[in-house]
């Protein structure tokens, strides 16, 4: 068994691939192996590969299951101490592993781990994808060390000690593997967007912790696969969030939490539609209705729940915080 596979899950990405993997086989350690998970890509990443990287190891799988879906088919053929999923669109610098793998190596309570995410565009930046660390307020809305909705804070240092945290970003998640398989990776029926929270959630629910390595620093260019403003993000975002919600908030918060989320969305809608972003205020209500379809399933999926776990997250609103009280810069909010 190898210390380190670091796994690409690739779809129609030959521009990143061509981009980006320079940096990652120069600055990734000798025992770090490198894999390129290809999601049934129809444009020429497969050719490019073979043709520029023979050396690289390919896993194809045979249809695009989204993002959980194509990582779960991929994992289970790799034998390794720690996984990295790490998106195509990623330019990582030196020394951007070693730190991961030392935390990881020294605190065996310890099974996920991000490193500092910053803007590619603006690297002076973080970026919106997972920046320092992320959190979830009571009402399940995600944030992060340095990242608050649509506020980006500039990276001055303010973040840079390691630190546990609730969620780590999925563009670059670092896990140990026989955790990843004993909790059966993750949720396919999220297809992608807020998987890597549903899974950190489940993490710390069978007692370990997730953590932020500042020390190592990568830059995402985000929106790789569905850009900013797709009405599809919109949809499976407002859909996973209730998902989340639903399978593993404690039973007295889970039904009062998710009455309350269900005006917040229409509100959310009528925003979107005020700015004539229509294709997202249908997304809202299309997500509204594919979680109505789907709850029965994604109750059955309730198992383990530990209340003790949710008094790790924002115990107020975020929306309140910002929006009525003008907090945007994480070391402003009081998270406990």
């Amino acid at each position: 068994m190898g210390k380190l596979a670091i796994v690409i899950l690739n779809w129609n990405g030959q521009k990143f691939l061509s981009q980006f993997l320079p940096s990652l086989i120069n600055f990734s350690p000798e025992y770090a192996e490198i894999i390129i998970a290809d999601n049934a890509s129809t444009d020429n990443s497969i050719t490019f590969l073979k043709t520029n990287y023979p050396s690289l190891k390919i896993i194809q799988n045979n249809e695009n299951g989204g993002f959980s879906k194509g990582y779960n088919c991929v994992l289970r053929q790799i034998e390794a101490e720690y996984y990295c999923l790490l998106n195509s669109d990623v330019e990582v610098t030196e020394h951007w592993v070693e730190p991961i793998i030392a935390l990881l190596d020294n605190y065996p309570d310890v099974a996920v781990v991000q490193p500092k995410l910053l803007s590619f565009a603006h690297k002076d930046q973080f970026e919106y994808a997972g920046a320092c660390g992320g959190f979830i307020d009571k009402f399940g809305y995600p944030f992060c060390r340095g990242r608050v909705f649509e506020f980006l804070e500039n990276d001055e240092g303010q973040y840079d000690n390691a630190t546990e945290v609730f969620w780590a970003t999925g563009a670059a998640l670092f896990v140990r593997s026989y955790v990843y398989h004993e909790l059966n990776g993750l949720d396919e029926d999220f297809f992608a967007h807020m998987e890597e929270i549903d899974f950190c959630w489940r993490v710390k629910k069978i007692g370990y912790k997730i953590m932020v390595e500042p020390k190592s620093k990568i830059y995402h260019v985000g929106g790789g696969t569905l850009p900013k403003n797709s009405a599809r993000k919109t949809y499976l975002n407002f859909r996973n969030n209730h998902f989340l919600l639903l399978k593993n908030l404690p039973k007295n918060r889970v039904f009062p939490i998710l009455l309350i989320r269900f005006p917040l969305d229409i509100m959310a809608a009528l925003f979107f539609l005020l700015q004539g972003h229509f294709k997202d205020t249908w997304a809202v209500f299309r997500a509204q209705l594919s979680f109505v379809r789907q709850f029965s399933k994604m109750k059955r999926k309730r198992n383990n729940i530990n209340p003790h776990v949710y008094n790790h997250t924002f115990q107020k609103s975020i929306v309140f915080e910002k929006y009525f009280k003008g907090k945007k810069i994480f070391n402003g909010i009081e998270l406990m």
